[in-house]
């Protein structure tokens, strides 16, 4: 068995969608343009209904990574994410079937999520972090703190803001940022300063980090 950082997605609220096709089409784009940027060891592939799931070298980018496909799917739909990291088993290639901890305590982080979010003072937690405890992988406590922080400021986001989010991530210049989103970089600046969008893209990098 080999020890990977385990990622578990669903869409939340995709059924109340009414256009399920466009969703299915996003989310397939989305997909796909995440596993060509970051080659995942197991690439991101949906398995059943709206839920997905794949393997990163790192906790650090399997938690970028998924939060690339949140923002890449803001305006269609929500994002749920539970992280693990442990070992993993493939049991058959084609096509391809993986068993181990590490994907059972990425079921139980994406479950601990959605009961985060179910809780008046937690309804903005999307993504939950749950290592195998024999492991040794990053300490969950400090990671799901960043998290949470992460998560709330993303969750106050316009999709305008979550635009010059997208914009700043793939490293673009606010200047250019506004020239694509059609405002003043004035606006642009004050976006950043007002949404805590530099606090986002600060927490993304150092999550990044996390081996």
């Amino acid at each position: 068995m080999t020890a990977v950082a385990t990622v578990i997605g669903d869409l939340v609220g995709s059924r109340a969608k009414p256009d399920r096709a466009q969703v299915h089409a996003a989310f397939t784009e989305a997909i796909e343009e995440i596993n060509h940027t970051w080659q995942p060891v197991t690439p991101l592939r949906i398995t059943v209904g709206d839920e997905y799931q794949g393997a990163f070298e790192t906790v650090g980018a399997a938690i970028q990574a998924a939060f690339r496909l949140r923002i890449a799917l803001d305006r269609v739909v929500g994002v749920r994410h539970g992280i693990s990291w442990g070992e993993t088993r493939v049991l058959r290639e084609d096509p391809r079937v993986e068993d181990g901890p590490a994907w059972w305590a990425a079921r139980a982080a994406i479950e601990a999520a959605e009961e985060a979010e179910s809780k008046a003072a937690s309804r903005s937690v999307r993504t939950w972090y749950q290592p195998v405890e024999e492991a040794g992988g990053p300490g969950p406590a400090a990671v799901n703190a960043a998290l949470i922080a992460r998560d709330e400021l993303f969750a106050r986001l316009d999709h305008a803001s979550v635009s010059v989010l997208s914009g700043m991530l793939s490293a673009m210049s606010q200047k250019a940022i506004a020239a694509e989103l059609d405002i003043t970089p004035s606006a642009v600046s004050q976006r950043v300063r007002r949404d805590g969008i530099a606090t986002i893209v600060r927490a993304d990098e150092l999550l990044g980090e996390v081996a």
